[in-house]
């Protein structure tokens, strides 16, 4: 275990693309979403935790979920658990944190890695940070795990690279926003392009270097609080400024300005679980392509349906197919799996009722 090695594991999102499952008192981070055994920040924690020791990995998450984190990650102390007071996007939140580990270690290495991604193949994903560990330890690099795209997804960015760069780690050229279908089609027929999977690496000089250079009103606002930082002050000193920092995603507020941005494309298998229909991909399914998770289940003349109760009952369904069945503490959810992307806003008219 390098003891320069540090882990800051973002766990603040909602997840309202599962709800009923996720929501806003018990996000899907928080849940077994595949019926593993392991709830997502449990798996994304052990992952992690082969290569990091465990007293380096951060926890940043909304103060709502403080004891859920604790309670799922028992091997965590409550310093290593980062809330944030106020909603603010990932740049904020990524800078006080790395303020804090460059306090406690000038040399030290991280990585910002959601907590909510599904990768099976660990030994590829710890072969591929450590990658990245050793070229963040030498160069002034700010790195980017980029993930192969397997299909003209319109929900992703995109990183772009130099073509001819043969190197295993390659210069970015620049981020693209989420596309629209064609645009997608053809990011992946150019073969130069990969999906962004939020997960970045850099040395704590050099992520705090690059939010002096882009962020400098942020980058004052939390140099305020460094003498406070890892001691018993340092929970006031949040409360009272964190929500003056500007709401912008560390994508905006850095990378897509900075010059000595780097990816290794990833050899591991990844799914960030965006949706029940990513969810669906991931799970065993019948000779019909149907999913269950915790149920049991009688179909007939149905597929392609993904079908979750936490009750362990009996489900029967009968005509049904690519549908999202979930029945869950008073709400039961059918619903096309090819509207799944308005399950955000009609879990905003049923918080209305």
């Amino acid at each position: 275990m390098n003891n320069n090695y540090y882990a800051i594991l973002m766990a603040g999102g909602v997840g309202s693309r599962f709800w009923p499952v996720s929501t806003t008192e018990f996000p899907k981070q928080f849940h077994d979403m595949l019926g593993a055994g392991d709830t997502l920040i449990q798996k994304t924690f052990s992952r992690l935790s082969k290569l990091i020791p465990v007293e380096n990995i951060l926890i940043l998450t909304n103060e709502r979920y403080n004891d859920i984190v604790l309670e799922q990650l028992p091997m965590v102390k409550q310093e290593q658990v980062l809330l944030e007071p106020a909603m603010r996007n990932t740049a904020p939140c990524i800078l006080y944190a790395s303020l804090k580990i460059q306090k406690q270690n000038p040399d030290a290495v991280m990585v910002v890695a959601p907590s909510d991604h599904w990768i099976e193949d660990e030994t590829t994903f710890a072969q591929n940070l450590q990658q990245c560990f050793d070229f963040c330890a030498k160069e002034n690099a700010l790195m980017t795990l980029g993930i192969q795209p397997t299909y003209p997804n319109t929900g992703f960015g995109y990183i772009e690279y130099d073509k001819a760069d043969t190197n295993p780690i390659k210069k970015v050229s620049q981020f693209r926003e989420k596309p629209d279908y064609t645009t997608a089609k053809s990011f992946l027929e150019a073969g130069n392009f990969l999906w962004n999977g939020g997960i970045f690496i850099w040395s704590a000089k050099s992520i705090t270097e690059a939010f002096e250079k882009f962020q400098p009103r942020m980058n004052e606002l939390f140099l305020k609080g460094v003498e406070s930082y890892n001691t018993a002050a340092e929970k006031s000193f949040i409360v009272e400024n964190y929500a003056l920092a500007e709401n912008v995603s560390i994508d905006y507020a850095v990378m897509e300005s900075a010059k000595n941005v780097y990816v290794l494309p990833a050899t591991f298998d990844w799914n960030d679980l965006g949706t029940w229909g990513q969810l669906h991909e991931k799970l065993d399914k019948d000779d019909n392509e149907n999913g269950v998770i915790n149920a049991k289940v009688v179909l007939e003349n149905a597929s392609g349906n993904i079908i979750r109760s936490d009750a362990n009952k009996l489900i029967v369904v009968d005509g049904l197919h690519d549908y999202i069945i979930v029945d869950r503490e008073g709400v039961l959810l059918i619903y096309p799996k090819s509207k799944e992307q308005d399950i955000k806003r009609i879990t905003a008219l049923a918080n209305k009722l």
